[in-house]
């Protein structure tokens, strides 16, 4: 009997140690929850980016999400029995005492089946440079985690066939585009934690612009705030050795130039909603920045009984005609059920320079719609600095002014807003800005708030259009 009870007592020691030892177990349990960690890893897309702030949780989840996948335990996703994944640092000393060292935190002795080493020694794993972890699957197969680094060229990474790349910071595009194929043929993930330190890179335009419309994509910001577990004296103390620039990337995690932004204050998870039912007496205008051969940009917008500010669909193409965009446009507002006048037409703001005259054509811009059915307004306020001023008092959630919100399936301005930067001269750089004129034409004749019927107006209705909206305003 004492034999037995001698076992049983060692049996329960041996869990209670793994238990202390076990970080996995811990990660993300009890009162502080990284909830911006946690939506990482419960997105479902194939390509997951996390572009954060340093000491803002991104590699955590990383690393994390590399255990949880080879361990085949993952929560979220569907478990295999044997995987293969690279973690990609940018060099072999950034591996062993960033990736590498996060890994070893999460994943427990117990779990390892063997370590292979690129130098040192496998009993001292921490202070040395890995090459691959052999792991133990749930399931009883077996998983490799292998560690490759960026200084080992583009060569160093063909051949393989992966379940998964995890991107320790911003790799060159060539190591990119390589892994990518990696990843093809097993429908395998590729997912990033960095802090965008080199401006303006092909992660920027192919990831946080999204310019091929990938919808695999996704990506989350991470600032020290979000970070439970970052205590805010510290946070402060951080914050005051850090110029406004600087912040921006290593707080905020941010893409930034010399310039910045235009509309610092457009945040996807504030101002981007998803589509609902427009009631027509909120319907309130069209505005257009006409294009041939540049885009042209249309939206058509709504204003509520409040006089927040709707942008509810798009129409937006480059090297196309009149004929074209008259077409589309007309076809949209058909679809929104957009009010027209007696005779079946639907009016629309547009850039002052359409109702200009050239040798190159008899008819101007504005002429040219009015023949097809749109009614275009020339007389806009085209003043930059006002319209700029305007535009940020509807983004800032602060001044108790009316909001602006963007349906999600206006993926051009929402593109535009992310890659509107100041040039010289106080002025925004004149490249994608098609989108952010016509909303200051919009914007800038001071659309009134829609009128309620009076027998509509009570107190318990307007109660329920502000839930609803408020409702609405949900991230997509």
């Amino acid at each position: 009997m004492n034999e037995i009870m001698n076992k049983i007592i060692a049996i329960e020691r041996e869990q209670e140690r793994r238990k202390r030892s076990d970080e996995l177990a811990r990660y993300n349990r009890g009162k502080r929850v990284h909830k911006k960690q946690m939506a990482f890893h419960k997105c479902k897309k194939r390509n997951r980016w996390v572009f954060g702030g340093n000491r803002s949780g991104k590699t955590e989840c990383g690393a994390v999400e590399a255990v949880w996948l080879a361990r085949g335990v993952h929560p979220y996703r569907r478990n295999k029995p044997e995987v293969f994944g690279w973690v990609v640092s940018l060099t072999a000393q950034v591996q062993r005492d960033v990736a590498q060292k996060k890994i070893l935190r999460y994943l427990r002795s117990d779990w390892i089946e063997d370590i292979v080493m690129t130098s040192g020694r496998k009993d001292s794993p921490e202070t040395g440079v890995i090459d691959q972890i052999i792991v133990k699957n749930a399931f009883g197969g077996k998983s490799v985690i292998g560690f490759k680094s960026c200084d080992q060229g583009r060569e160093r990474f063909q051949g393989s066939s992966l379940d998964f790349v995890w991107f320790d910071e911003e790799p060159p595009k060539d190591i990119y585009d390589e892994c990518a194929m990696r990843v093809f043929d097993r429908r395998g993930d590729i997912f990033g934690t960095m802090t965008p330190l080199k401006g303006l890179t092909f992660v920027y335009e192919e990831i946080y612009l999204n310019r091929r419309k990938n919808p695999e994509i996704w990506y989350e910001f991470m600032e020290w705030a979000d970070n439970p577990y970052l205590p805010k004296r510290e946070i402060k103390l951080l914050e005051s050795t850090l110029d406004e620039r600087t912040k921006e990337s290593r707080r905020y995690g941010r893409f930034c130039t010399r310039e910045g932004l235009v509309y610092p204050e457009f945040d996807e998870g504030v101002h981007v909603i998803a589509p609902f039912s427009v009631p027509e007496e909120w319907q309130c205008g069209i505005s257009v920045d006409p294009g041939l051969k540049n885009p042209l940009s249309a939206h058509w917008y709504a204003v509520d009984y409040d006089g927040n500010i709707y942008v509810v669909a798009e129409h937006y193409a480059a090297g196309r005609d009149i004929d074209y965009h008259a077409e589309a446009i007309k076809r949209i507002s058909q679809k929104l059920g957009w009010k027209t006048d007696s005779k079946g037409r639907v009016s629309a703001l547009i850039d002052s320079a359409a109702g200009q005259r050239t040798l190159a054509c008899q008819k101007s811009v504005s002429e040219l719609f009015a023949e097809r059915g749109i009614l275009v307004n020339p007389r806009v306020n085209k003043d930059v600095f006002s319209g700029v001023a305007q535009v940020k008092s509807f983004l800032n959630p602060k001044n108790g002014l009316p909001d602006l919100r963007i349906f999600s399936c206006c993926t051009e301005m929402i593109r535009e807003f992310k890659s509107y930067f100041w040039g010289e001269n106080d002025s925004p750089v004149k490249r994608d800005d098609h989108a952010m004129d016509e909303l200051r034409y919009f914007l800038m004749t001071r659309p009134r708030a829609a009128e309620k019927l009076k027998s509509e107006v009570s107190e318990i209705t307007k109660d329920k259009d502000r839930l609803i909206r408020r409702l609405r305003r949900t991230r997509v």
